[in-house]
């Protein structure tokens, strides 16, 4: 099995509205999101997938995110926890991938920290 890993950022506010903590109130992280893909078979080139165009769809996925509010986006209900965030952005990746040449059943994980101790991990049901 060979596996890809490639890293970006972003910074962005939220709260978490059903935690009872000092996370429900407004806070920003700078998120690190760790893309994994893993597959049996290598392509062209003698590459599982190129680095390059893995990490502009993962750029391409976080920049509506960077510099906002979470909050804000329908889609974490009021809680935009790093499980959601995670989650968010492996569907964003698996709907982005095809029009970028890439296959989507490589996406193996995808990791969100808010803190370099502090990580959740969205992996597909198999």
């Amino acid at each position: 099995m060979y596996t890809l890993r490639v890293e970006a950022d972003f910074a962005a506010a939220h709260y978490l509205s059903h935690y009872h903590g000092k996370c429900e109130k407004l806070h920003g992280h700078n998120y690190l999101v760790r893309l994994l893909l893993q597959g049996k078979t290598l392509g062209e080139g003698g590459m599982l997938a190129d680095f390059g165009l893995v990490r502009a769809a993962l750029k391409d996925a976080l920049v509506v995110l960077d510099h906002s509010n979470l909050n804000d986006f329908e889609v974490f209900a009021n809680d935009p926890s790093a499980e959601r965030i995670a989650r968010y952005i492996y569907d964003e990746l698996y709907a982005r991938f095809p029009s970028r040449g890439l296959d989507p059943a490589l996406l193996f994980a995808v990791d969100v920290f808010e803190t370099p101790g502090s990580m959740a991990r969205y992996t597909p049901d198999a």
